[in-house]
C-alpha cells in the first residue's frame, strides 16, 4: 500500500493530501530514510512523522485497504 494512503487509513494523518505534502516536505521517514508518498508500506516498517517540534514513531502491525475508526489504532503501535 502507498505510504500516503496508509497514513490516511491508519488515521495518523487526517487527509491524504496532507500526508502527500508531509512526504514531499521530507517530514516522513520509513526505517530512518526519507520516503516519498508512493513508497510501499509493509508490516514491520518503522514510520517516523515530524509534527512541528515533536516526532511520532510507529511500527506497522497490519496493512488494510479500509478500516473503521475504532479499529484504526490496531494497524500500528507507538514506539
Amino acid at each position: 500500500m502507498r505510504l500516503d494512503k496508509y497514513l490516511k487509513v491508519s488515521r495518523l494523518i487526517k487527509r491524504r493530501t496532507v500526508a502527500n505534502d508531509a512526504c514531499d516536505a521530507g517530514r516522513v521517514l520509513i526505517n530512518d530514510k526519507p520516503a516519498k508518498a508512493s513508497t510501499n508500506v509493509k508490516v514491520g516498517d518503522v514510520i517516523e512523522i515530524g509534527f512541528g517540534s515533536k516526532a511520532v514513531r510507529v511500527e506497522v502491525l497490519d496493512v488494510q485497504e479500509t478500516t473503521r475508526k475504532d479499529d484504526a489504532k490496531e494497524l500500528y503501535k507507538y514506539l
